[in-house]
């Protein structure tokens, strides 16, 4: 039977309420409506001033603000400009970019934002705009589909004639782009982190359930060598590495049955997921086709963005999201400073900054274990 349109809103308020902010097709999926439709809903609620729309996802009013970039220039104010780049300030981002914002702003500088949308052509399009309204610097998160530029990606970069810092990003030794300043989180550290404290509760096969991003590549590079130093029972591979997926139904569908597969024929007992979000999606789910969270499969969530939030509070791996803006932020200014006084340049650092775990229910672990 189809939901009445009044339901399904209430449905969607009480969704958005609970978790803080969903993705719009993460939402319709777990709905089962179409995109298209769902899409619709959000409209009219967020016409009605109950919910927000941001960049792809809906957010409960009340939730975190962000800097948006003016149209107007904003060259002339007391304190240094710092123009950030960034794919998208929602979801992970938005901590990201709170934390630059509040260090810029405890130092008397101003942050302003452009948006490439995960679109490659448009962070040096971006980063000319801001530059061109008075920007001093740039932090950078420029829309690498593995977190590292393809050749020839990032010579732009080098060529700014202002300090950069990389956020959440890297270039290999030999790039133009391997001499910057960068902050970053080690997402191989966190994976890794995930897998022990999962080999710690008893479990011999630990799969890896990764949505495509930049943060997957060095999720499985973490997990395969946890797998390895622990002297794990490898897991099958998951069809999202052999083939990743951009529709977000088949993606799911695709997870979905990997994970009933891995534990019904394999051996599998645990699991890391990214992102938690998928993993709301995911649970109840597998808990349809008789796979039990869990007492059938033990699972550890990665971002740790609404994990908290679900009926069955998701164990997570949480990266410094805040902490990675406000050092990367810090360090911007710390070379604005530089080339303002005509002080010596300090050496170039590239910071990497460990995730933590945060135990809750879906592992099967107390509460608080570490």
């Amino acid at each position: 039977m189809r939901m009445h349109v009044d339901q399904r809103h209430e449905l969607v308020l009480k969704l958005v309420r609970e978790r803080g902010s969903l993705r719009v097709a993460e939402l319709a999926a777990e709905l089962g409506v179409s995109a298209v439709t769902l899409r619709r809903d959000v409209e009219t609620l967020a016409a009605q001033g109950r919910v927000r729309r941001l960049h792809g996802s809906v957010v409960w009013p009340d939730g975190p603000q962000v800097v948006e970039a003016p149209a107007a220039p904003v060259a002339g104010g007391p304190g240094p400009v710092i123009g950030m780049v960034v794919p998208t300030t929602d979801y992970y981002f938005a901590a990201v970019v709170a934390g630059a914002r509040e260090a810029a702003a405890a130092r008397g500088a101003r942050l302003v934002i452009g948006l490439s949308q995960y679109l490659p052509h448009e962070d040096r399009a971006q980063a000319a705009r801001l530059l061109s309204t008075g920007a001093d610097g740039l932090l950078l998160t420029p829309s690498w589909g593995h977190g590292v530029p393809e050749p020839g990606q990032e010579e732009w970069i080098a060529r700014q004639g202002v300090p950069a810092v990389l956020v959440e990003r890297w270039a290999p030794l030999g790039s133009p782009a391997a001499a910057l300043d960068r902050v970053r989180t080690d997402h191989a550290h966190g994976a890794a982190l995930a897998v022990r404290h999962l080999a710690s509760l008893g479990h011999r096969t630990v799969a890896l359930a990764a949505q495509e991003s930049p943060t997957a590549v060095q999720l499985g590079i973490g997990h395969a060598a946890a797998v390895e130093a622990l002297g794990l029972d490898p897991a099958p591979r998951s069809p999202l590495e052999a083939e990743p997926s951009r529709d977000e139904s088949g993606r799911f569908d695709r997870t979905l049955e990997y994970l009933c597969d891995a534990v019904g024929k394999h051996g599998v007992t645990a699991a890391l997921v990214h992102s938690d979000a998928d993993a709301i999606v995911l649970i109840p789910r597998l808990q349809a086709r008789g796979v039990r969270v869990p007492e059938d499969l033990a699972l550890i969530a990665y971002d740790d963005e609404v994990a908290g939030l679900a009926d069955l509070p998701l164990t997570a791996v949480a990266p410094p999201k805040r902490v990675v803006g406000a050092l990367a932020a810090d360090l911007l200014l710390d070379r604005l400073a530089e080339h303002s006084q005509g002080a010596p340049a300090q050496p170039r650092r590239h910071v990497e900054l460990l995730p933590e775990l945060r135990v809750r229910q879906s592992c099967g672990a107390p509460a608080g274990t570490r």
